[in-house]
């Protein structure tokens, strides 16, 4: 999601708070931009926590996006 888009999002956040409001078309760009930005940052949430180690207390590493992520994405 680029710096851009972030952009027209807060235009559009800020045209819906006048008396004008948004344009049905607006309004639908508005909710897409928003839908765009919250996958991005799911999946940049998701990329970090996929790629957390721990080391057990025996010595070995589990990395936890082996263990819970695979769960979780087919859960979705």
């Amino acid at each position: 999601m680029g710096d851009l888009n972030i952009k027209r999002i807060n235009e559009l956040y800020h045209k819906s708070q006048t008396p004008e409001g948004l344009t049905p078309e607006e309004k639908e760009e508005q909710a897409r931009l928003r839908k765009n930005y919250v996958a991005s940052v799911r999946a940049n949430l998701r990329g970090q926590l996929d790629n957390i180690n721990i080391q057990e207390k025996d010595g070995t590493i589990t990395n936890l996006g082996e263990k819970f992520g695979k769960k979780e994405a087919s859960e979705n």
